[in-house]
């Protein structure tokens, strides 16, 4: 399990956080790939979601739903 802080940035309405390298690259090496979208189970505050890495305008985001951003 990987930790890390970010903020929580939002283009138009839909809220994101960039992940740091590291913790991107021990994604891709779990997941076997580093292209297209990848599923990634976090955990905020306790609380676990599935979510989707997505590659965005050559960044890699993960985006927040509203559950997400309540807890």
């Amino acid at each position: 399990m990987l930790h890390f802080s970010a903020e929580i940035k939002i283009i138009g309405i839909n809220p994101f956080v960039y992940l740091p390298e590291c913790v991107l690259e021990a994604i891709f090496n779990q997941a076997n790939k580093n292209k297209g979208k990848i599923p990634v189970k976090i955990k905020i505050d306790g609380h676990e979601f599935s979510q989707t890495l997505i590659k965005y305008s050559g960044a890699w985001r993960l985006y927040i739903n509203t559950p997400m951003r309540k807890d």
